[in-house]
């Protein structure tokens, strides 16, 4: 099985402020990218996003009732700057209802009534360029999202909720994670004989 890329904290953090707000382009694909990287969505869970998804649960901006792969159902958390993202490409674009993200013609003009997985892959393709990053795919960003969760301290079981996996193996395979034996995790359980 292909592993992936992972995008750096550094990477990640530039590739998802390189798009130009002054744009309404920009503003989507902003919101397009901080939604990847910030919730770990696949495309076609972002591309069926409505407004009826955006809630507000146990004081925290959520995506409820998103359906994932395999028909399975799950609560995504949305973290704060994620959400102004999003707020910030719907106030721009004038989007009330319906589904958030939106075709953008050439001349800044707002159409249609959604956007394709297609779409998705060029936003990701374009700022990765521009980034530098070669081979990059939206589905890299979801895994880069699950290893931020990681190591900012995130138990397993949680970033598997995140994510929707039905196994475990999934998400571990996801964060990359190898056994170590050098510093065993049961190493220094606080049990073991002083003497």
């Amino acid at each position: 099985m292909r592993l992936g890329n992972w995008l750096t904290v550094d990477e990640a953090r530039s590739l998802w402020q390189l798009p130009n707000t002054n744009t309404m382009k920009g503003k989507r694909d902003r919101a397009i990218l901080a939604v990847l990287l910030g919730c770990g969505l696949r495309r076609k869970e972002l591309i069926d996003l409505t407004f009826d998804h955006i809630q507000r649960r146990e004081d925290h901006w959520a995506i409820v009732d998103l359906v994932g792969k395999g028909g399975h159902i799950r609560t995504v958390p949305m973290p704060e700057w994620v959400k102004r993202t999003i707020d910030d490409w719907l106030t721009g674009a004038e989007i009330t209802q319906g589904k958030i993200f939106r075709c953008v013609c050439r001349t800044g003009v707002v159409w249609g009534a959604k956007i394709t997985e297609k779409v998705v892959w060029h936003v990701v393709k374009e700022y990765a360029g521009r980034l530098g990053v070669s081979k990059l795919a939206p589905h890299d960003l979801r895994r880069s999202c699950a290893r931020f969760c990681h190591d900012s301290g995130g138990e397993l079981e949680q970033i598997q909720f995140l994510l929707g996996h039905v196994s475990v193996q999934t998400t571990e395979k996801y964060l990359g994670c190898k056994q170590r034996f050098r510093h065993a995790v049961n190493d220094r359980l606080g049990i073991e004989p002083t003497a």
